[in-house]
């Protein structure tokens, strides 16, 4: 049996002093011209995820500024919403969060109430109905959605008992936890690969480079030889978008730029769309086979993916097949550390965009047979690990996010279960330090 828990509105808790919210720092508070190379972090509303902080692409202040910021300074258990373009996301602030500065596009909510864990609080911002509720009413007339103080202070809370809460954040942090220590060993996994790829080919410290006879800098048998000798690319295209035929039930997985860029691993596995057969026959893109190397070529140049099955892009792409002479792991860096160079050759009266014409006379560098293949000996499995453990997060994710409303909503209980919590969740209130000191 369902059981329907009260909730709280958010305003009520700003008005009896159990929360508090905060707009970002006005314009005159913190301009572009106040940001330095490194210093307190800043967040913005491209580092809000989904319940997570996204770390890249972070700017910066000095220590100074950060001081005569202090009202935006955030603190541990601190819930950051995007005000433009974002408002279905928010990320909740973590201790390695703690000291950062909140940034002039973000809202912040600080809650005080013992009646409330933050982590719970979290999970719930994070079903799909309360996205829903957020994006509705935020699109509401206006071309792109925009946040407010008073749409956040409208947002209900569901408020079972603390012990509830605990235990149902408790279940859902374990997976969190889990997903966030697989993404931790796939970053592993991929400086590993690339530091020997630098390392080798790069620096020129390869097995046997003390032997080896070198001019201008490299050995006398590397060559180097275009693009279009070197291996097979392919552009992509749209199927046309008003042509249900060509989109309903589609099973070809079909990626656009923001899969690539929105990605926490460089394997995909599936696409946001997917087109029929018979779009892909009427369109010029190309099917080309599992664990391919996708680069986007338009506005955003050198974001790179691999397709973990058969796949086709749009248009902002160049698909680059691995070969036996340029296999994927040497193929996929020498990609991703050429990036400056694709991008000094990007041209476009409009946006940015490296065309085939281009690529194809690129020069790429060709190292010995065995060379090559001793690389892809070595990063290879590395490579295959990260693909597992890509596949495993999924995995987690689909379970995790299959609880996440049963829990939320009471469908599912959690009163007589033994749930021991996870090293990312503090112990239960009465063995923590009150929540007021935590959120000064």
């Amino acid at each position: 049996m369902t059981e329907v828990w009260p909730c709280i509105s958010v305003g009520s808790l700003v008005q009896a002093h159990e929360a508090a919210l905060q707009t970002g720092p006005f314009g005159t508070q913190l301009s572009a011209s106040e940001y330095v190379p490194e210093g307190i972090p800043v967040i913005n509303v491209r580092n809000v995820g989904f319940g997570d902080v996204r770390a890249d692409d972070l700017e910066y202040v000095s220590e100074g500024k950060a001081e005569q910021l202090h009202h935006h300074v955030l603190r541990a258990g601190d819930i950051v919403f995007g005000r433009k373009g974002a408002v279905e996301r928010h990320a909740l602030i973590g201790s390695a969060q703690d000291g950062w500065v909140q940034g002039s596009d973000c809202l912040r909510l600080r809650l005080r109430s013992s009646r409330f864990n933050v982590r719970f609080v979290s999970f719930y911002l994070r079903t799909k109905g309360h996205q829903d509720w957020m994006q509705a009413l935020c699109s509401f007339g206006a071309t792109m959605s925009s946040l407010n103080q008073d749409i956040v202070n409208r947002i209900e809370l569901p408020c079972p008992p603390r012990p509830v809460q605990d235990q149902i954040a408790a279940v859902l942090a374990a997976y969190d936890d889990l997903i966030a220590n697989n993404q931790r060993r796939i970053a592993l996994l991929e400086s590993l690969a690339e530091e020997i790829y630098r390392e080798w080919f790069v620096r020129m410290r390869f097995p046997g480079a003390k032997s080896a006879v070198f001019d201008k800098g490299m050995p006398t048998d590397w060559t180097h030889e275009p693009v279009l000798d070197a291996f097979k690319f392919y552009g992509g295209a749209t199927p046309a978008k008003d042509n249900p035929r060509f989109w309903v039930d589609g099973e070809v997985h079909w990626y656009t730029p923001t899969d690539i860029t929105g990605a926490s691993s460089p394997y995909l596995e599936e696409s946001a769309d997917k087109c029929t057969d018979e779009g892909l026959q009427n369109c010029s893109a190309n099917l080309f086979p599992a664990h391919s190397i996708m680069m986007t070529s338009r506005a955003t140049i050198g974001a790179i993916g691999i397709n973990s099955a058969p796949a086709c892009t749009n248009q902002g792409f160049i698909t680059c097949i691995p070969n036996q002479r340029y296999p994927l792991t040497y193929l996929y860096h020498w990609l991703k550390l050429a990036k400056p160079h694709f991008e000094m050759l990007s041209g476009g009266a409009t946006f940015a965009e490296l065309t085939k014409g281009t690529f194809k006379r690129i020069r790429i560098l060709t190292p010995p047979v065995k060379l090559v293949a001793a690389y892809e000996q070595q990063a290879r499995p590395m490579f295959d690990e990260v693909e597992s453990l890509t596949k495993m997060n999924r995995r987690l994710r689909a379970t995790r996010d299959s609880l996440l409303p049963r829990l939320i909503s009471g469908k599912l209980r959690v009163e007589a279960l033994d749930i021991q919590f996870p090293p990312s969740m503090q112990p239960p209130p009465a063995e923590a330090a009150p929540r007021e000191a935590i959120a000064r």
